[in-house]
């Protein structure tokens, strides 16, 4: 007959082998840090300084200041401040000048960058260079960046372009403006329908599926505690955006505040009961908005 002693010893190593699981399982699935640089989205070639980066990368590599990002044929994403999404298109390349919370800066050196900005605040100072012509982003919107052709175009939102004579020029929501020498800088209104090519897309594409990940993770942080800023999404292997209130991205999905209403939107069916991707009128300010799956 098993004595006291050896009967608890052996109910204790029975116990310990999945104590001891939990335990690695959730050291493995520590949350990786975000900053201002950090990649979130790699779709085909991608190198960071030269350096190949593959999609294991997302969530963990990030850019110092100085380096190089840069695509083939595919398409990367990188986290600026809370809330605001670089996307490097294809064959293109962008440098983090900058990236403190304050001043955040990338100079686009070749090709084409669109920039999703959810939120932002007036102590952000966020520049995208073109060509030496920093272009402030001032409100939340979608701003894509033409480097080969030094155009800034201004699908929403408002920024400020500073020109030859250094005098900040103002472009609103569906003006553009071409940084060309020589001739005097202004800007004008664009066909926002007609421009929705294949970068416009995977951004759109890209906020749906942030927009989920919110509703994914939004549920799991209750009022205590909680701070706006990027959580990370363990079944998409990304980082979405969790703000204190509710809100709609430029491309009308819309999004969870955390904070203020603990799990949740109305109990977590999305805004108006339409479910995200929905937002109001079905998805995009201009009828646009992605479509399709996580990726």
């Amino acid at each position: 007959m098993m004595n006291r002693s050896k009967f608890i010893a052996l109910i204790l190593s029975v116990f310990s082998v999945p104590i001891l699981c939990v335990s690695t399982a959730r050291a493995q699935q520590q949350e990786p840090s975000a900053r201002p640089g950090t990649l979130n989205y790699i779709e085909g070639a991608a190198s960071i300084d030269g350096e190949r980066v593959s999609a294991r990368a997302v969530g963990s590599a990030a850019l110092d200041p100085g380096q190089v990002l840069t695509t083939g044929h595919g398409k990367a994403e990188m986290l600026l401040t809370p809330g605001i999404f670089f996307r490097l298109g294809d064959l293109s390349a962008a440098k983090l000048v900058s990236p403190d919370l304050t001043r955040t800066v990338v100079d686009l050196e070749r090709g084409r960058a669109a920039v999703e900005v959810d939120q932002i605040f007036p102590q952000n100072k966020i520049q995208i260079l073109l060509n030496g012509n920093p272009t402030q982003l001032l409100k939340p919107g979608l701003y894509e960046f033409d480097a080969d052709r030094g155009d800034v175009r201004v699908f929403e939102g408002k920024a400020e372009v500073l020109d030859h004579d250094n005098k900040w020029i103002d472009v609103k929501g569906h003006h553009e403006l071409a940084l060309a020498e020589g001739v005097s800088l202004k800007s004008h209104d664009f066909d926002t329908n007609a421009d929705k090519d294949d970068l416009y897309n995977f951004s759109s594409l890209r906020s749906q599926y942030l927009a989920e990940a919110n509703t994914e993770m939004a549920g799991q942080y209750g009022y205590a505690g909680f701070a706006p800023g990027w959580y990370w999404d363990p079944y998409g292997y990304d980082y979405t955006f969790i703000g204190l209130d509710p809100f709609f991205s430029p491309f009308g999905w819309g999004f969870y505040g955390g904070g203020l209403y603990g799990r949740g939107f109305y109990g977590g069916r999305g805004f108006y009961g339409g479910g995200v991707g929905g937002g109001v009128g079905g998805g995009g300010f201009h009828g646009g908005g992605g479509g399709g799956g996580r990726r």
